[in-house]
């Protein structure tokens, strides 16, 4: 071919090259360094044919595309391109005193650090304030509402409803965290507590344990969530779900707590046949203060009573005993929430959601499988003979 046909063909090529380049550039960096071009050498393809399959482009086929998502997730690009850039400089958040402090809330120091990490990335300024989770001080929240600084704010755990119609009324973006907005005028994120809570007490009943005791602390609303959950457990189980046998109510979720009220519970026991078979702790440290009160009283776990934990602290093992448990989402809760505040930027008219995170189930040694055949019904209407030849 003539020289003087390659070249423009040639330069052509290098403008597109080029261009869609420039265009990724400038949507999708990570760490400020450009990652198109050694996809392009990891996957074989050009490079205006990765940055179509990054851009969203339809003109290109399904094995390129699956070829370049897959060298990005290995890569690390996909989330800085899902997360993209946060069109604001200057966050609030909202807590009660207590999460700030390791000692005194880690379930919502963790969350806080969690926010911490999701906006690491993001040239963000976090500041804080301390807010009752009911019966809050509306005029402090206003006060920290109208800085001209305060251009967004999470708000974790508060569940005055004043507070949460002040925080729309302002017009700021702000997502609620474990919590939720009754009048459905913010975003709001949350384990799904009552999905948690049924999930848990179905997973002892498959086990076949019908006799199954619940330790919950009923303080918040999303507790008392979970407790639905578990009756509507009992209740596709066909199982009656009486409160003086199934439910011991604590003021807090502590291990002492937890052993002493197990502890009375047992007292009161007429005979060793009124023992539950399980125990769904709302808690790990509850299921801490659960196996510390039944050794004691000379039961094994699981030999004797099984014990199983919903939680989002993850305790591995209680006295060299594995615990069963549904790990609640903790640490996922600040990256959805700064992607739901992300949302927001975006998408102003957009209509408020609820998202709701499920739990994960780790299976370990603390509860024990039931045989059936154990398993004596007070009335059964089934007569073996008639099927006998």
């Amino acid at each position: 071919m003539p020289r003087y046909l390659i070249n423009p063909l040639t330069a052509a090529i290098q403008r597109c090259e080029n261009f869609f380049i420039t265009r990724f550039e400038r949507d999708h960096k990570m760490n400020g360094k450009l990652k198109v071009q050694e996809i392009a050498r990891q996957t074989g393809l050009s490079i205006s044919t990765v940055s179509r399959v990054l851009a969203g482009k339809a003109n290109t086929s399904a094995a390129a595309r699956e070829q370049v998502l897959a060298c990005a997730q290995r890569n690390g690009i996909l989330q800085g391109i899902s997360s993209g850039r946060l069109m604001l400089n200057n966050v609030m958040v909202f807590a009660p005193q207590r999460a700030f402090d390791v000692r005194t809330d880690i379930f919502y120091y963790k969350v806080i650090q969690g926010i911490i990490a999701a906006l690491t990335e993001h040239e963000v300024r976090i500041r804080y304030c301390g807010l009752e989770e009911n019966h809050s001080d509306g005029a402090l929240f206003l006060e920290k509402m109208s800085d001209g600084h305060t251009q967004a704010a999470l708000l974790i755990g508060i569940d005055d409803e004043h507070i949460h119609s002040l925080a729309a009324d302002l017009h700021k973006p702000c997502v609620l965290i474990n919590c939720t907005d009754r009048t459905m005028r913010l975003d709001s994120v949350s384990p799904d507590h009552q999905l948690i809570g049924e999930f848990s007490a179905n997973y002892l009943f498959q086990q076949g344990h019908s006799q199954i005791l619940n330790m919950q602390c009923l303080r918040r609303h999303t507790m008392e969530l979970r407790l639905a959950g578990i009756r509507q457990a009992y209740a596709r189980h066909h199982q009656p779900f009486d409160e003086r046998r199934h439910l011991i109510a604590t003021s807090g979720f502590g291990s002492e707590e937890a052993e002493q009220a197990l502890t009375t519970f047992i007292s009161r026991l007429r005979d060793r046949n009124q023992l539950p078979s399980a125990i769904l702790a709302g808690g790990d440290y509850m299921a801490v203060g659960a196996v510390n009160a039944l050794q004691k009283l000379g039961f094994s776990v699981p030999g004797d009573v099984s014990v199983m934990s919903t939680d989002g602290f993850n305790l591995a093992e209680i006295h060299d005993v594995p615990l069963t448990s549904v790990h609640v989402p903790r640490d996922e809760l600040g990256t959805e929430a700064i992607q739901l505040l992300q949302r927001r930027m975006l998408r102003a008219d957009a209509p408020p959601c609820n998202l709701l995170l499920h739990g994960q189930l780790a299976v370990r040694e603390s509860v024990k499988r039931l045989s059936p055949h154990r398993v004596t019904p007070a009335v059964s209407t089934h007569n073996h003979r008639l099927y006998d030849q």
